[in-house]
């Protein structure tokens, strides 16, 4: 998995395209090379809007990750480069732990604020950018809309959000395939959404490591283009079980394609029998309304919660 093969918290950096601030976002203390004794230290949380990282080894005067730029001997170099497999095991689960505990108070923060996140994955090319263009469009005044926009590199599907109309957080994960709950947190802070709004997270085109990652959203919601083949489902089995949602975009090309939407579906059900399915094509707007309807679903189940 991911974690360890480096590609986490590399060169990740956020842009807020309102204001065009840019900051850095630190990699965590998750990662193989810099992960000791006391694996995984550090922990953040919401203040008045704010988020906030605190180390918790402040006091010890140094920085770990520093206290291994020493020069290491042989042995040492060959230990790093083989990380025995219970090791490794041990240092995902420290990883994915530290993740899911920011992702709980990313989730109580925004249930606080009566926020709905959307998680929207899927592979490179299935519509994403394209699809939330056109919900800005179609649901603007009936509710505030916020994006945190995912790539490796470069703010072009972040500027089309923005040019569209909603405010907007780039996150660039640099070498990262995936967006994690830290990153959601600092973006949520940068962002700002307001109370009973929605927010769209689209994450790094990638169906693997998105799946693993809790980020405190309400649901994930896979877009699955009909240019792919039927039996993707099939190949990536943890996303499609991980979702609420499946959104067949492209409909608009079926006539010029050979693709089976009935195939798809049965191979969709048959990894998980209770998502809900919507057919969409965001270039014309076909099928649209059977998103914006589960959207707004989602949103009635939050408010009637927050009356509980």
């Amino acid at each position: 998995m991911c974690t360890s093969c480096g590609c986490q918290g590399q060169g990740t950096t956020m842009t807020n395209l309102q204001t065009g601030a840019s900051a850095e976002i630190p990699a965590p203390h998750g990662e193989v090379h810099s992960l000791g004794a006391d694996e995984g230290h550090g922990h953040g949380h919401f203040h008045d809007g704010h988020y906030h990282v605190h180390d918790d080894h402040d006091h010890h005067g140094h920085d770990h990750v520093h206290e291994h730029g020493h020069a290491h001997s042989h042995d040492d170099d060959h230990h790093h480069a083989h990380e025995p497999p219970h090791r490794r095991v041990h240092v995902e689960a420290r990883i994915l732990a530290k993740n899911d505990g920011i992702a709980t108070k990313v989730r109580a923060w925004l249930a606080g604020r009566e926020i709905v996140a959307l998680n929207l994955v899927s592979s490179p090319g299935a519509g994403k950018t394209t699809l939330l263009e056109r919900a800005i469009a179609d649901l603007s005044g009936k509710r505030a809309l916020f994006v945190i926009e995912g790539d490796q590199a470069t703010s072009n599907d972040g500027e089309r959000i923005r040019a569209a109309g909603a405010p907007a957080v780039q996150v660039n994960t640099g070498t990262g395939c995936h967006l994690d709950a830290e990153m959601i947190a600092r973006a949520l802070a940068e962002l700002k959404p307001s109370v009973g709004s929605l927010v769209f997270i689209e994450n790094v085109g990638n169906l693997v490591c998105p799946a693993l990652f809790d980020l405190g959203e309400h649901a994930k919601a896979v877009i699955f283009s009909t240019t792919e083949g039927e039996d993707k489902p099939l190949k990536y089995p943890h996303m499609f079980s991980a979702a609420k949602l499946v959104i067949f975009n492209k409909i608009d090309l079926l006539p010029h394609l050979d693709f089976s939407m009935e195939r798809a579906r049965e191979n969709v059900r048959r990894v998980n029998p209770d998502v809900e399915i919507v057919e969409v094509s965001a270039r014309t707007g076909a099928g649209m309304s059977a998103f914006y309807e589960w959207i707004f679903a989602q949103l009635n189940v939050k408010e009637r919660l927050s009356v509980i």
